[in-house]
């Protein structure tokens, strides 16, 4: 078998090289896969400034916001502000075939679009809360405080869909009808954290600093404004190459995260888009919930004051 082909006009490299220690696949197989998913996951990273994750033989993962300048030209772009590094950032907009086929053939395994259109930075499409669990090995826990959000939600009159993360954790994300600024999003993403961490405060928090989770699951409502989450379908460079994955509210208790990798997915995916017929209709956001969100403080902002707090106490103790 040729280790190089073209697709789509992409031309391909290296293709029977190992993806990345523990990977279990090839460049070939990510290739492949991608490929095979293209119709289900470019819908969701078109029109939105897209950061990959990619691995190149020998070298640590690293995330790509930047495009490089060996960038073919008809890969679309689009120029953000980067307030951190004051200085634009030329990001893609992977809107075809083509142009994942282009990322695959650069070794980006990743695939990270914010919860916004370039064309609309201020109105977030989705509102998500990411369930990170304390540790690689309780999924179980993360999947019982994804029951958690689902209620809350329910209890605020909003539905979501939930996916494994690819890693260990859960994405639960709710679909909004794009009239919500981001400053009224994030709020309402607080609120929906708090209100799912009172149902059951050992099993789930809010708190941003990670020693003051105490073994539990966190909650993280801080994925609003310009943060991104991995794409349903996204593969994720973890041992075996998992994907992550759409699965019905009711089938969640049954998975794992290994059961979804890039050899197992298409399998298990058949012809269908379970991510979007899972996805309920775009909702409104309740006002009673963006304001108590108003209420609650910004959880970077708060842990940046008590990180200082705390390392002020300890300067004066000794």
């Amino acid at each position: 078998m040729s280790t190089e082909e073209e697709r789509d006009g992409v031309r391909l490299t290296n293709l029977d090289q190992p993806l990345f220690e523990g990977a279990d696949a090839t460049k070939r197989d990510l290739v492949d896969y991608l490929d095979a998913v293209a119709g289900r996951l470019v819908p969701q990273l078109a029109g939105r400034p897209l950061s990959v994750v990619r691995v190149l033989r020998g070298q640590k993962p690293f995330m790509q916001k930047n495009l490089p300048k060996y960038t073919p030209s008809w890969v679309r772009t689009v120029k953000v502000w980067a307030e951190t590094s004051r200085r634009e950032v030329a990001y893609a907009l992977c809107d075809d075939r083509r142009t994942l086929l282009w990322f695959a053939n650069q070794r980006a395994v990743e695939y990270h679009p914010p919860l916004f259109r370039a064309d609309a930075p201020d109105r977030p499409t989705h509102l998500v809360i990411d369930i990170d669990p304390p540790g690689p090995d309780a999924f179980g826990a993360a999947v019982r405080a994804a029951h958690l959000v689902r209620q809350a939600l329910h209890d605020s009159g909003l539905r979501g869909a939930v996916k494994t993360s690819g890693a260990k954790g859960v994405h639960v994300f709710v679909p909004l009808d794009g009239r919500t600024p981001a400053e009224d999003v994030a709020a309402a993403t607080r609120a929906l954290g708090a209100r799912a961490e009172r149902l059951d405060p050992a099993l789930a928090t809010t708190a941003f600093i990670r020693e003051d989770r105490g073994g539990r699951v966190f909650l993280d409502s801080t994925r609003a404004g310009g943060a991104t989450v991995a794409a349903a379908y996204s593969p994720r460079i973890r041992p075996g190459t998992p994907v992550s994955f759409p699965v019905p509210w009711n089938d969640l208790d049954a998975v794992a995260p290994a059961d979804f990798t890039i050899r197992t997915a298409l399998g298990l995916l058949g012809g269908r888009d379970p991510w979007a017929e899972l996805m309920p209709e775009p909702q409104a956001l309740p006002a009673g919930l963006i304001e108590q969100g108003h209420t609650i403080p910004v959880a970077r902002v708060q842990a940046m004051h008590e990180g200082r707090r705390r390392a002020r106490a300890r300067r004066e103790t000794g």
